[in-house]
């Protein structure tokens, strides 16, 4: 096998393992613990030290982790990549069983993002999230962790001979047409919280003992690798877990240097990030200021900091659709495998400008990958990313980037073998500087 498709493997082995943000930082948690990272509780007093890896969450679903260099940190500052660990898709409701004309049992769901509603139809799906139950300390329940990996429900399709329409477009309804089909209503069956009893099963605990949950659908499918030569992945929630995961192994295979590297991975970029997870949070701001004080610094020392720092924004790009190519700008087309690509926005709904873009095609040419760039239409409205919201909070230079995909917010992305490892490289190189 590849070097390259080794590296796309072991990022569907962790996407596969990661259908929820709490399982995601989890997962990172246990790299960075198994790689001598220090774990630091937000509440503690921290102590801290030059060469010294550690690593703190926030909400369970956010993780920040930073390697202190060797040097006086106002000179060399911070070497940031900055990811998201959420993904469009659905939440399931509170007390959320529906009976349907006593035979048919569906969950009530909310939808989170802007996932593309017809991706999910007929789709084996099953549930992953968090689950709050009873603790001694009321203001601090326990969280346990639930994957139930095995095909629950789905959310069917109409049949077309009863929508002669449907291949001329349909309107899904939200609280109508994307509810899943849990199970059928049996004699033995208990149809109230049947759920609550579910999860309780799974996590062998008295369904008593859960007060609440955070959890969202999941598609069963594990991601794979295909493609004639076995260059394109195949994958759900690769925006943005594939950002995540090439930052941490990048982390992870850099010993210290005079710069402090920091990976940030937070919550609720789907939605805005305005969440105390959120990249338009002061979480950020606030364990800057905390690493660069408990360093021995003064206030002026974090500005200087600041200054001195660069943040890699790292989402996914768009690639040109090989069957809808004129939705893209006429002049810069990026290809999937051509490498990753730096994001330009003339009102800013990307942070790049001249200054940061220069820095990263640098940082690419010298790592020998390949570069691309994107720019939206002039008449397309399109997306942003959190490295716009985060410099709100934080006014770091900074340079948005993503490696380039098809299919963004569907239930499963395509993306590249190759690009995967060219943005590894290229993120192993920077913290290495």
């Amino acid at each position: 096998m590849s070097n390259s498709k080794q590296q796309a493997q072991e990022l569907i082995d962790f996407i596969h393992g990661s259908p929820s943000t709490y399982h995601a930082v989890n997962n990172i948690r246990k790299e960075l613990n198994e790689a001598g990272f220090e774990e630091l509780d937000l509440r503690d007093e921290w102590k801290i030290e030059k060469g010294g890896k550690y690593f703190t969450t926030k909400n369970g679903s956010a993780i920040f982790a930073f390697q202190i260099g060797s040097g006086e940190i106002e000179e060399e500052g911070f070497q940031m990549i900055c990811a998201h660990s959420d993904a469009p898709g659905f939440k399931i409701k509170p007390n959320p069983e529906i009976e349907v004309e006593e035979n048919y049992i569906k969950l009530n769901t909310e939808v989170y993002g802007g996932p593309i509603l017809n991706t999910w139809m007929d789709r084996p799906l099953s549930i992953a999230g968090r689950v709050s139950v009873k603790s001694n300390d009321p203001l601090y329940p326990e969280h346990l962790y639930v994957k139930i990996d095995r095909p629950l429900m789905v959310i069917p399709n109409l049949a077309i001979h009863l929508n002669r329409e449907v291949n001329e477009g349909v309107e899904l309804n939200k609280q109508k047409d994307m509810l899943p089909l849990l199970s059928m209503i049996t004699e033995e069956m208990e149809k109230d919280n049947c759920l609550v009893k579910l999860i309780a099963d799974e996590l062998k605990i008295d369904a008593e003992s859960i007060i609440d949950f955070d959890v969202n659908l999941f598609e069963v499918e594990k991601g794979s690798i295909f493609g004639l030569n076995d260059e394109f992945i195949s994958s759900p929630r690769l925006d943005d877990l594939a950002m995540a995961h090439a930052g941490l192994k990048a982390l992870l295979s850099v010993g210290a240097s005079k710069k402090t590297q920091m990976l940030a991975i937070f919550d609720n970029e789907e939605v805005g990030s305005v969440t105390k997870q959120g990249a338009g949070s002061p979480v950020l701001r606030h364990i800057l200021q905390r690493i660069v004080f408990k360093l021995g610094k003064d206030m002026e020392a974090l500005h200087r900091a600041i200054y001195s720092s660069f943040m890699i924004s790292a989402d996914m790009a768009h690639a040109v659709h090989p069957n809808i190519g004129e939705k893209h700008d006429p002049t810069n087309r990026p290809f999937i495998n051509k490498g990753p690509v730096i994001k330009i926005h003339a009102n800013q709904k990307y942070t790049t400008d001249g200054d940061s873009g220069t820095v990263f095609e640098t940082l690419c040419k010298n790592a020998d990958v390949p570069y691309q760039k994107f720019v939206n239409r002039s008449d397309l409205v399109g997306g942003s990313t959190l490295g716009n919201v985060s410099t709100g909070q934080v006014d770091i230079r900074t340079v948005d980037i993503g490696n380039p995909m098809f299919g963004m917010h569907s239930v499963r992305e395509t993306g590249g073998v190759e690009d995967n490892s060219y943005v590894r490289k290229v993120f192993t190189y920077f913290f290495g500087l």
